[in-house]
């Protein structure tokens, strides 16, 4: 049977997308009558007064996603067995897929969202292979941290989220069918209506993979975490001349959703300018001419609107004064830029090379590691950070859409960092994935 094969380790290789079950740890069910204070924001979203919050809970899925301590990755190590011997988290006996639904609304809007995906182990395959496919750049301090962790923990504490396109819509109908009977339900920090389901039907779970082995995977949310298991499987190949393809540091824990569903939504994430001393506006927005048309603009609240929907324009934000920027058409096409013609299409990218670069000064190739920039998804929190000079610049932008985020992937291009905000963002808490052999 299928999943005896696959409990064997018995798996075939594939030239796309290698999906498979994984027996889950998951809270123990007199623990997840709690599930709502279980649950965590993903470790790159949670703020500081969010972890304060959440560490006075002894169980919350914070202590293995984003320790605290001197020494972070082994009191997650030391959480998850501890954990793992007090039955807080129990492991599922056999391997499942995990339905994964997420209700939710936006900002002035009265339209009500449902993204549909799975959670599932995923062959961690290398960028070369094209199979699963970068959109942006990562931070490589990032990436550095998630590696100790996996390395510490062999595990997953929260999943990435991949994006297949399948205009069919060949698997909704049997998520559909496993959301009958819910695992959880729980309201996250997002103000997001979480369920999760689970597929243990050996049929059903060959179906879901069959669907997948002749797609690309998109990586949507999680580059950091993706990069980490990659540097960790490469690091485990090295280690292991015996190395067959189906241990479990092969494989990474990924929440799919298709590409095809109205309710799959992208948000804009700004960006944030901190010099530590007050900037001269004057100055910069003299520079900034050189590039941009500029106009002045009363009200910084109005900002988003001023911009939503317009083609290479941003809003700036300076202390009480605030500009809207568009770029001088001509310039799209500058010698120097070394771009695509699909890149140049990116208002993110005219933000990184003509206003980061060309007036803060800041190279493109510095700019990911770069302690001046950081990256907020919040408008309100941009207007305030500015106001109490936190930070002394706020560049607001439009988001890219799913269009833009598949022809940069398909092209072999990608994005600068933090270019995209998949909304809403998958929660930690509600499975962890063991790449350890009794994972799989």
């Amino acid at each position: 049977m299928l999943l005896k094969h696959l409990a064997n380790g018995a798996i075939e290789d594939f030239n796309m997308a290698n999906i498979r079950p994984f027996k889950a740890w998951r809270y123990h069910p007199k623990q997840a009558q709690d599930i709502g204070n279980l649950i965590a924001p993903p470790f790159d979203v949670v703020s500081e007064r969010q972890r304060t919050a959440l560490y006075h809970h002894p169980y919350n899925s914070i202590h293995l996603s984003v320790p605290a301590g001197l020494h972070p990755e082994q009191a997650a190590a030391n959480t998850i067995r501890r954990w793992q011997q007090e039955k807080i988290l129990v492991q599922e006996d056999m391997p499942c897929l995990y339905t994964y639904y997420q209700y939710f609304k936006l900002p002035d809007s009265d339209r009500s969202y449902c993204r549909k995906g799975f959670i599932c182990f995923i062959e961690a395959t290398f960028w070369e292979e094209n199979v699963v496919l970068r959109h942006e750049d990562t931070i490589p301090s990032s990436v550095n941290g998630r590696i100790a962790l996996l390395e510490a923990t062999q595990l997953n504490a929260s999943p990435t989220h991949g994006l297949y396109t399948d205009p069919q819509h060949l698997l909704e109908a049997l998520m559909d069918k496993s959301m009958e009977m819910p695992l959880y339900q729980a309201e996250d920090y997002q103000g997001v209506r979480d369920v999760l389901g689970v597929i243990r039907d050996e049929e059903t779970i060959r179906h879901f993979m069959e669907t997948m082995r002749n797609k690309q995977i998109i990586l949507a949310d999680g580059h950091h975490r993706y990069e980490s298991s990659l540097a960790y499987r490469k690091k485990m190949m090295r280690q292991h001349k015996q190395h067959t393809g189906r241990e479990g540091y092969n494989y990474h824990m990924m929440y799919l959703t298709n590409t095809e569903s109205e309710d799959l939504r992208i948000l804009p994430t700004h960006r944030l300018y901190h010099c530590g001393e007050p900037l001269d506006a004057r100055a910069i927005m003299e520079k900034a001419t050189r590039y941009f048309h500029i106009q002045q603009v009363e009200n910084a609240c109005d900002m988003q609107e001023l911009i939503v929907g317009k083609k290479y324009t941003f809003g700036l934000l300076f202390g009480e004064e605030s500009y809207k920027l568009r770029l001088k058409e001509a310039l799209t096409n500058d010698a120097q830029w070394q771009a695509t013609a699909l890149v140049r299409q990116l208002d993110v990218a005219v933000l990184h090379y003509f206003l980061i670069e060309k007036v803060l000064d800041i190279p493109l190739a510095q700019q990911s590691a770069s302690d001046l920039l950081t990256y907020e998804r919040n408008f309100a929190q941009c207007i305030y950070q500015v106001a109490t000079q936190r930070a002394q610049l706020a560049m607001i932008i439009n988001g890219v859409s799913v269009n833009q985020v598949k022809e940069i992937c398909y092209s072999g291009e990608i994005m600068p960092q933090k270019s995209t905000s998949f909304y809403p963002k998958a929660i930690c808490g509600f499975v962890f994935g063991s790449i350890t052999s009794d994972g799989l």
